[in-house]
C-alpha cells in the first residue's frame, strides 16, 4: 500500500533528560567519532525527548540553570514556572504539532536562511520575492522576539525562548502589547493564530547542545535546533539553506554580506553543518545544496 505523505515546511528566520541523560548520551557518542550514532533505532528512541513546553512541563533545576546562562537570565525557576502558568492561560496547554495518522508519512522540508539556499528561511527571512528558493507554503515558522514576523491564520508559530522575557513577549504580543527592551527592536504585537502557538522547551535546547553537539560551542543555533526538532516529529526530512555558500560565506540569502570575516558567533556552525552532512551521507536526511 502506498503511504500518504504530508509535507510540513519549517521556515527559519535567523543565522528526557534526568536519569536517562548519561546512558543516552554515551550510547550515541563513540570514541572514534565526534558525531552521534544516528542509527534508525537511536532516532526513534530520541523522540522520547519532549520538544515543547506544556501545562504538564516540570522543568528541572539543571535544565533551567543551563538555559538561564544563554542570555544571562537573572530570575529564578519559580518565576519561570509562574510565567508558564500565564502562558497556558492564553495558548494551548498541550500543543499539537499536527494531526498524526498511522497510515501517513510526515515529510518535512526544513528551510534555513543561508545564502546556500539560492539555487537549491529562518529569523527575519523574507518569503516575498524569494518564492522560487524558499517556496510559497509555510506550515511552521520558527522565531524568537527579535526576529518576529506576522503570520497568517494557518501557520504555526514555533517560539525558541532564550530568556523569560521571550515568553513574556509572546503573552503580551497576543494581548496588551509588549513594550520592553532587548538587544534589538521587538514588534510589540504580532498577528497569528494563538491556537497554533508552540514554545520549545529549554530542556530540549539543552539536550540538542549536549547530546547532538557534545556541548561544543556556547549553545546551538536556532537553525540546528529546528533541524533536530524535525527529526523528532517527521518521518522524512529534507534540508535546504544550511551552511556556508560556495564562497565559504555565512551570509543570508536576502542580503550581501559586507564583512566577509563574519562567522557564526556563539554557535559552532561548521560542526552543526558537519553533523547534518554526516546524516545526509548516511541517507538519514536529504540535504540540498545551492548553486
Amino acid at each position: 500500500m502506498t503511504c500518504k505523505m504530508k509535507l510540513l515546511v519549517f521556515l527559519l528566520i535567523m543565522v528526557v533528560l534526568g536519569v536517562l541523560k548519561f546512558d543516552f548520551r554515551s550510547s550515541l557518542l563513540t570514541s572514534q567519532s565526534s558525531f552521534p550514532c544516528f542509527a534508525k533505532d537511536n532516532l526513534l528512541f530520541m523522540r522520547r525527548v519532549e520538544p515543547f513546553l506544556s501545562a504538564r512541563t516540570n522543568l528541572s533545576e539543571e535544565a533551567f540553570t543551563w538555559w538561564k546562562h544563554i542570555q544571562l537570565e537573572k530570575r529564578d525557576l519559580s518565576y519561570f514556572k509562574a510565567t508558564l502558568k500565564r502562558l497556558f492561560e492564553i495558548f494551548p496547554s498541550i500543543p499539537k504539532f499536527g494531526e498524526r495518522r498511522s497510515e501517513r508519512i510526515r515529510m518535512c522540508a526544513v528551510v534555513g536562511n543561508s545564502m546556500d539556499l539560492k539555487g537549491s528561511g529562518m529569523n527575519f527571512a523574507p518569503v516575498k520575492g524569494y518564492e522560487e528558493d524558499v517556496g510559497i507554503k509555510t506550515t511552521h515558522r520558527v522565531m524568537y522576539p527579535e526576529s518576529a514576523v506576522d503570520l497568517d491564520n494557518t501557520t504555526h508559530l514555533v517560539l525558541f525562548p532564550f530568556k523569560i522575557n521571550d515568553i513574556e513577549w509572546l503573552i503580551k504580543a497576543f494581548t496588551t502589547g509588549f513594550y520592553g527592551r532587548s538587544y534589538a527592536p521587538i514588534k510589540p504585537k504580532i498577528k497569528g493564530n494563538k491556537n497554533l502557538v508552540m514554545v520549545v522547551s529549554p530542556a530540549f535546547m539543552k539536550y540538542s547542545h549536549e547530546v547532538w553537539l557534545g556541548s561544543i560551542g556556547n549553545y546551538p543555533s536556532t537553525g540546528f535546533m529546528t533541524f533536530v526538532l524535525s527529526l523528532h516529529v517527521c518521518d522524512e526530512v529534507h534540508v535546504f539553506g544550511f551552511g556556508a555558500d560556495s564562497q565559504r560565506s555565512w551570509s543570508h540569502y536576502w542580503e550581501t554580506l559586507r564583512d566577509k570575516s563574519f562567522k557564526t558567533g556563539p554557535h559552532p556552525g561548521h560542526h552543526e553543518h558537519a553533523i547534518i552532512q554526516n546524516l545526509a551521507d548516511g541517507k538519514t536526511v536529504k540535504l540540498y545544496k545551492g548553486s
